[in-house]
């Protein structure tokens, strides 16, 4: 059961020392360092153009609802894209495809960097977001495959506190740098992040598989072997709402703030950066929530808390305010995601990075298409009123989350391919 699990996992976050992100020792897990990094490039260039909607939209001459696809233009190739690396990944290696993509988000940045219109920079984040994808669920499977399952919750978590640290400082930065540089010095900031992430796979990770033929035949076995297990479709359809309705919803930020009269581009920068912080504090909390409320308990109540306070952030209450419910949110918002991403690890061990990889698809194509329709939405309504109903249907997320199956399940393995 859910539950049987978190007792499982309790021991281990029971004795985790969280203040020791930096590098562990040597005989411990020494390729974690890296493999965050890698997280931490990845999600710093999905969230830098979040906060700097309206000065992008005044830069090129477009409406808000036209640079606000931007985000998907990321966001959907990222989430598509991973449908190709998993599989990839499992064939000629993690660590290979990891060296790769790094390589070539960079590339993608700094072209977006140099960006001469509005549709050169749409082509070029679509370009980044496309190899962004073959990162952080390819990193989450070399771990599953590095680090047994009583250790992973600890080894996922320093992965999850790198990644939302580039979620906060793609967010806070971004915001900051466009509102007294431009956008181009923060693409070029996003640049130099990836390509130190890059250096540091190329020359601190080793690959500890040898290659293997790529076949179209193996991939959609591995897929398939996936899918057989009951609880994937439920744990790909909860991730996708989350990010449809919460991370669809950060585009919109600027303009809701603008319309209570309480900043623009460096204050979403900051109520933003401050979801990342909130995704930190999880993970010093994760143990006294896994034995108060278990694995089960923790993915309903950080949908509901999540959308409440979505629905409070609509209200704009003041600035002081809703910088704070922004962390709160992002608290929620890592108490249902991480769960889940514990659980994905397990759908089908040997094929780890294609469960991971639709697990990481599921959540991007949610957020993509989140964004599209919350942008068009906002505006007919509004960007109050947008948030307000993204509120809502986190907390109906919050009933099915609640009523997830008690076991994995276990498969069996499909024919010699």
């Amino acid at each position: 059961m859910l539950r049987d699990h978190s007792r499982r996992l309790d021991p281990l976050v029971a004795n985790h020392q969280w203040w020791s992100w930096l590098p562990p020792p040597p005989d411990s897990m020494p390729f974690l360092p890296i493999l965050g990094l890698a997280a931490f490039a990845s999600a710093f260039s999905l969230r830098v153009v979040d906060p700097m909607l309206n000065i992008l939209a005044a830069d090129l001459q477009v409406s808000l609802q036209q640079v606000a696809l931007l985000a998907s233009a990321f966001t959907l190739p990222y989430a598509a894209m991973q449908l190709f690396f998993g599989p990839i990944g499992d064939a000629v290696g993690k660590v290979r495809l990891i060296r790769f993509n790094l390589s070539m988000l960079a590339v993608g940045l700094a072209l977006s960097a140099v960006a001469t219109g509005d549709g050169m920079l749409l082509v070029v984040r679509a370009f980044s977001g496309a190899f962004a994808g073959g990162i952080i669920p390819v990193v989450l499977a070399a771990v599953g495959d590095r680090v047994p399952f009583e250790k992973r919750a600890e080894a996922l978590s320093r992965v999850l506190l790198a990644l939302v640290l580039g979620q906060l400082g793609g967010s806070a930065l971004a915001g900051v740098i466009a509102e007294y540089a431009g956008w181009r010095p923060v693409f070029w900031c996003a640049f130099a992040v990836a390509l130190a992430a890059a250096l540091a796979a190329i020359f601190g990770l080793t690959e500890e598989r040898t290659a293997q033929p790529l076949s179209f035949r193996a991939s959609l076995g591995r897929y398939a072997l996936v899918l057989g297990n009951p609880l994937s479709k439920k744990i790909y359809a909860i991730v996708a709402l989350e990010g449809a309705l919460i991370f669809g919803a950060f585009p919109l930020t600027a303009p809701l703030l603008v319309s209570h009269g309480l900043g623009d581009a460096k204050e979403a920068g900051l109520a933003l950066g401050t979801f990342a912080v909130g995704g930190a504090f999880y993970t010093f909390a994760v143990s006294a929530l896994v034995r108060r409320l278990g694995l089960h308990g923790m993915v309903r109540a950080g949908a509901a808390a999540g959308g409440f306070l979505l629905m409070a952030i609509a209200t704009g209450p003041s600035l002081f305010l809703l910088v704070p419910l922004f962390g709160l949110a992002g608290f929620a918002f890592y108490m249902i995601h991480n769960v889940m991403q514990i659980l994905a690890t397990e759908l089908a061990p040997e094929a780890r990075g294609s469960g991971m990889a639709l697990f990481a698809s599921s959540f991007f194509l949610g957020q993509g298409l989140g964004a599209i329709v919350q942008a068009q939405v906002a505006g007919l309504i509004g960007p109050a009123t947008t948030f307000l109903m993204a509120g809502i249907g986190m907390v109906l997320v919050s009933i099915p989350a609640g009523m997830l199956p008690p076991r994995t399940g276990k498969v069996q393995p499909p024919p010699p391919l």
